[in-house]
């Protein structure tokens, strides 16, 4: 009897690690320290040194259950960017710079192809949000995992002057809300989509004319970054008050977490196109209204609060930096919370 015998393949976590070396290498930043391999990443605190009040932020994430699509369509080369995107966006929210990522993927068995090519998605997800990808962790649990099977999770480092931190408290009434479009369904709400569609490859390779695509397709289509977005209205000298991650929760969850006491978010509905993936979940899952708001994006993936006076601002600053916004609503003075109407 040995390890492999037991179920797990030490030479394939070998060969997953150097077929993945060329992705992580994509991914670096000048102060990562030492090579791929270690023990841990080395990060420099260089990358802090010019600040006067630099604070230091964090975000964990998975990938929830869109896993099983990439299990049942074969196709692995896209949540590691919707595990990233996860995360770094959340420190974004908070008016950070993402520094570094780490990701831990645990298997039933380890294909080292397969493992390559989900890190090749993380990579291209740090790449993406100017993260350096600094390590990482491959687990193979035999007997406790289908050996087809795997779970992706990982979290981010950040940093920001503390005078740049977006904490919601300077938001007042009359300020607007301006929402970043996203790419699809992102990375929440995947157990109510796999009670609506049969999760089956003949289903999920579907074409639908609204869609432009498969199913499958559009499901996978990965969560966007909007790391760039952010920087770039900073850049564009406006001070973003608020700023929201449309998560698990959507809008009923999420808008309210970086609103003050006294004030209430109004979005308009018709203010922005929902995307066709929404309406056909809807419609085939006879979801009311309110339930598709309280767990899905709707076309949202980011939501920011600025003055009315930087709102266009704003707005050229995210289409500037290749994402696409919308003036969506209003703050109000009330109850912490939000109506969409």
């Amino acid at each position: 009897m040995d390890y492999k015998k037991a179920g797990v393949d030490i030479e394939a976590g070998y060969r997953s690690v150097e077929l993945m070396k060329g992705y992580v290498k994509e991914t670096m930043r000048p102060e990562v320290m030492g090579g791929i391999g270690g023990f841990s990443g080395a990060f420099s605190a260089q990358a802090l040194k010019g600040m006067e009040k630099p604070v230091i932020l964090s975000g964990t994430d998975g990938v929830g259950t869109k896993l099983k699509l990439a299990f049942l369509m074969d196709r692995h080369d896209t949540v590691g960017i919707d595990c990233v995107a996860m995360c770094v966006n959340d420190v974004a929210c908070a008016g950070g710079e993402p520094l570094f990522f780490l990701d831990y993927i645990a298997c039933g068995r380890n294909i080292p192809e397969r493992i390559a090519e989900i890190v090749k998605g993380v990579a291209e997800g740090c790449r993406q949000a100017g993260a350096a990808l600094v390590g990482g962790e491959t687990a193979e649990h035999p007997g406790m995992m289908p050996e087809e099977e795997y779970d992706l999770a990982g979290f981010s480092v950040g940093v920001v002057e503390e005078k740049d931190l977006i904490t919601g408290q300077d938001i007042r009434e009359g300020d607007v809300l301006i929402g970043l479009a996203s790419s699809g369904v992102h990375s929440n709400g995947f157990s109510l989509v796999r009670r609506v569609f049969d999760m089956t490859r003949e289903s999920l390779d579907t074409y639908y004319e609204e869609l432009g695509g498969t199913l499958g397709e559009t499901l996978l289509t990965p969560t966007k970054i909007y790391v760039k977005a952010l920087r770039a209205v900073k850049e564009a000298g406006v001070r973003v008050k608020g700023a929201s991650h449309i998560t698990g929760g959507g809008f009923y969850e999420n808008i309210p977490r970086m609103l003050p006491e006294g004030i209430r978010a109004q979005v308009e509905r018709e203010s922005y196109p929902v995307p066709a993936i929404f309406r056909l979940l809807q419609e085939k899952g006879r979801i009311e209204d309110r339930i598709m708001y309280n767990t899905y994006n709707m076309g949202l993936g980011m939501v920011l609060a600025v003055s009315p006076e930087d709102a266009d601002i704003t707005m050229e600053a995210v289409r500037s930096a290749g994402e696409i916004p919308y003036r969506v609503g209003l703050c109000k003075a009330g109850e912490k919370g939000v109506d969409i109407c």
